[in-house]
């Protein structure tokens, strides 16, 4: 699976990217036909803390999938963005299981 990271505003270092590239690729167990991904990375300019955004967006045979999640850190917003992709992933498969 193709992963392109998208980082608005800002310069991501390596570890950042190898991180996400890790994560995005464990979604291929879930799911075999992931075509590709787009991860953006986003900072808010707001005075909370949780002000960094983690946007995934995945394209599979006939829909795409797009989860947005905001955190203190782009790990933690990750982590959530590509659990809460997991489970949306799993319904899909079980989905299409159902129908065949």
């Amino acid at each position: 699976m193709k992963v392109n990271v998208h980082a608005v505003n800002f310069n991501i270092d390596k570890k950042l990217v190898d991180f996400i590239d890790e994560r995005m690729t464990k979604l291929e167990k879930y799911y075999d036909k992931v075509v590709s991904s787009d991860v953006f990375l986003k900072v808010e300019n707001i005075s909370e803390k949780e002000n960094k955004i983690v946007e995934l967006k995945v394209l599979v045979p006939g829909d795409d999938f797009i989860v947005k999640k905001q955190s203190r850190t782009f790990e933690e917003a990750a982590d959530l963005a590509v659990e809460s992709l997991e489970r949306l992933l799993v319904k899909r498969k079980e989905k299409l299981r159902a129908h065949s």
